[in-house]
């Protein structure tokens, strides 16, 4: 009885709300504990880390196997089988949601953030945080008029029990990793930064602790930054949009207590100031989040309870990172040169690949609707 009365708490509009407040008080405490500045829980970047940790990519400063992702997935696998709601499933398509998750990590990389560090940012008094969000919403926008004409990549079909085990399998791999972090060649993974944002974490204990509350309320309420927008846009339900307020309210006020707002536009920590593509690279990340079914946060929480579709996503996204990286492709934050602020951005190459995302984006979404 105590399970279901919690469960239906969690379904209502008080669940999401509770959700995105749990999130929002929790991100910031995470940075006053030592994550990076500006960046309490960032999927995307940390995501971008692990790529490096185990060398997919080499660049020293973004290397670090970060608990929250581990724990997100964890938690969520915990809610499911407390709840009965695990369930192995694939479906179709996985070589385009593949595609889908490196583009959307390119575009993420682009901006320097996820929707949850978007929105983390802007309650930090990150105002590029707000143009970030302007092309996440524009992005979701294209990708809710391909919804409306029947875009899908096909419906998901019961598969073995132990292939939904592969991802939780693939973090607790991880999370040993982390904790006896071995070196398997003199020069070679597993790595970890010892200077720039990959060097700077919370202790173990407490980025795994609050992952696993958070991927554990989020699998019950179906949290979901990307939904709450969609939703919004296609037909005015402000349910999982709640959750969102209730972020970012609660993110405001835990980082004024704890002295962690800085208004400004120029030289935010792991941040850039190039308007234009703060704008284009969350466009991207936004219409790819669409058209695979989730946010970043929503994919790991998804692949933690079964769901081999979101596992593919995630894994297009540590390969995009990758790619991101080796290519430069990410977008570099400002720096201070004798006193002046020079915007950062994406490199030429960034750009061109954020345009392509685009267009391959478009290409999906118009070639695979039921109705023309």
């Amino acid at each position: 009885m105590a399970r279901k009365t919690f469960s239906q708490f969690l379904a209502s509009s008080w669940g999401i709300i509770v959700t995105g407040a749990v999130i929002g008080i929790l991100a910031p405490i995470l940075q006053k504990f030592g994550n990076p500045p500006n960046m309490g829980i960032c999927v995307a970047c940390f995501e971008r880390d692990i790529a490096g940790a185990i060398g997919l990519h080499r660049v020293s400063i973004v290397q670090y196997i970060r608990p929250e992702i581990l724990g997100f997935v964890i938690g969520s696998m915990i809610a499911a089988f407390i709840f009965r709601e695990f369930k192995a499933r694939t479906g179709s398509a996985p070589i385009v949601r593949f595609i889908l998750g490196v583009f959307a990590m390119i575009g993420a990389l682009c901006f320097l953030g996820c929707p949850w560090r978007a929105l983390l940012r802007l309650t930090g008094g990150d105002i590029n945080a707000v143009l970030g969000l302007l092309g996440l919403t524009i992005g979701i926008g294209i990708g809710d008029q391909f919804l409306k004409y029947g875009y899908n990549l096909g419906r998901s079909y019961k598969t073995y029990f132990s292939a939904g085990l592969i991802m939780p399998i693939i973090m607790f791999g991880l999370l040993i990793l982390l904790i006896l972090h071995p070196k398997f060649t003199q020069d070679g993974a597993v790595f970890f930064s010892e200077k720039g944002p990959g060097s700077m974490h919370a202790p173990i204990i407490i980025s795994l602790v609050v992952s696993l509350i958070i991927g554990f309320i989020a699998q019950r309420t179906r949290f979901c930054t990307m939904g709450s927008i969609r939703d919004v846009l296609l037909v005015g339900d402000l349910h999982l949009m709640r959750g969102i307020i209730a972020l970012v309210i609660t993110a405001f006020l835990t980082n004024l207590a704890l002295g962690q707002v800085h208004f400004g536009i120029q030289g935010q920590p792991i941040a850039h100031s190039n308007h234009i593509w703060n704008v284009l690279g969350m466009t991207l990340a936004g219409l790819a989040f669409v058209l695979a079914g989730g946010c970043p946060g929503r994919q790991l929480i998804l692949s933690g309870e079964g769901d081999n579709d979101a596992g593919v996503f995630v894994l297009g996204m540590i390969t995009g990172a990758a790619f991101a990286h080796n290519f430069d492709l990410a977008g570099k934050p400002d720096k201070i040169v004798e006193g002046l602020t020079q915007a950062g951005g994406p490199s030429f190459a960034g750009m061109i690949a954020v345009i392509i995302g685009i267009a391959v984006c478009l290409a999906i979404g118009f070639t695979m609707r039921e109705k023309i």
